[in-house]
């Protein structure tokens, strides 16, 4: 995104954080930002809860009723990432029947 990527373009971008450590997310959520105020449109597919809470954006989630509009912590990702991070040693517990 830093080399390729120029202001006034269109990126369509497939989980592009597959193979980005959190922090880098993070960078790269900066990187999307001098995109977008220099024009720049991306749509994104994402799972990452660090992608999607870039101010403003517009989430949309498809399910088996379609594809609908959705707030930021009303996605299922944000959600799961949230409780298990709160709340880490009951899912462990759960998930790893201990």
């Amino acid at each position: 995104m830093t080399d390729r990527f120029v202001g006034g373009g269109l990126y369509i971008l497939d989980e592009p954080e597959a193979a980005l450590s959190p922090k880098r997310q993070l960078s790269m959520l900066t990187r999307m930002d001098e995109l977008v105020r220099e024009g720049s449109q991306l749509i994104i597919a994402t799972h990452s809860p660090i992608l999607m809470a870039y101010p403003n954006a517009t989430i949309y989630e498809l399910d088996q009723s379609g594809i609908h509009e959705v707030d930021y912590e009303d996605t299922e990702h944000y959600q799961i990432t949230r409780d298990f991070l709160q709340q880490r040693g009951s899912f462990l517990r759960h998930l790893l029947k201990t």
